[in-house]
């Protein structure tokens, strides 16, 4: 399956480099030399990374294709993709998004929704779940709260703590309030 790793943003300088919006998990090893990424949406088929460097938050990328500025402007926008067969499987508890969009996630034996995406950021992992009642419900993806992913069977398993699939709801608080009147 083949799994968006980057999106090339703007020309950076004169000798080719460019911006990219990382989309994976481990961008030194993705953007290492000789790397080679299928391209969507850009004039190639094909770029190879000739070599990748951090400016403060910013990833800058060297491709051999792209030697200068004009080239690099021609590209801008365009998605890089791998194949993930081609990736050495070297973690049994690590996820693609694709691997779980869809399935269904349940507490116990019921069906609580289904998972609609995944937010990956520095501090926490959240599985975005859309809950049964069409409302997205953002769980942190930990152990302790996702202790089962059968992508085989087609769920999740989940043990939330009270109120996650029931805090800032519109609703919610109008229980309390009637309690009180």
């Amino acid at each position: 399956m083949r799994l968006q790793v980057a999106r090339i943003g703007k020309p950076h300088g004169i000798r080719g480099e460019v911006t990219v919006q990382v989309m994976t998990d481990d961008p030194a090893a993705r953007f290492e030399p000789g790397t080679v990424f299928d391209v969507e949406a850009g004039p190639l088929k094909a770029l190879t990374v000739e070599g990748a460097r951090w400016n403060k938050e910013i990833l800058l990328v060297a491709f051999e294709e792209v030697v200068d500025r004009n080239a690099a402007e021609t590209v801008r926008g365009a998605r890089l993709f791998i194949e993930t067969e081609d990736l050495e499987e070297d973690d049994d508890d690590s996820w693609y998004e694709h691997e779980l969009v869809g399935l269904t996630a349940r507490i116990g034996a019921t069906v609580v929704g289904k998972v609609s995406g995944l937010r990956t950021n520095a501090a926490q992992d959240l599985l975005v779940i859309e809950d049964t009642d069409g409302e997205e419900v953002l769980v942190p993806f930990v152990e302790a709260i996702v202790p089962e992913v059968d992508t085989e069977a087609g769920h999740i398993l989940l043990t939330p703590p009270d109120g996650l699939f029931t805090l800032n709801r519109p609703d919610a608080g109008d229980a309390a309030g009637d309690e009180q009147a």
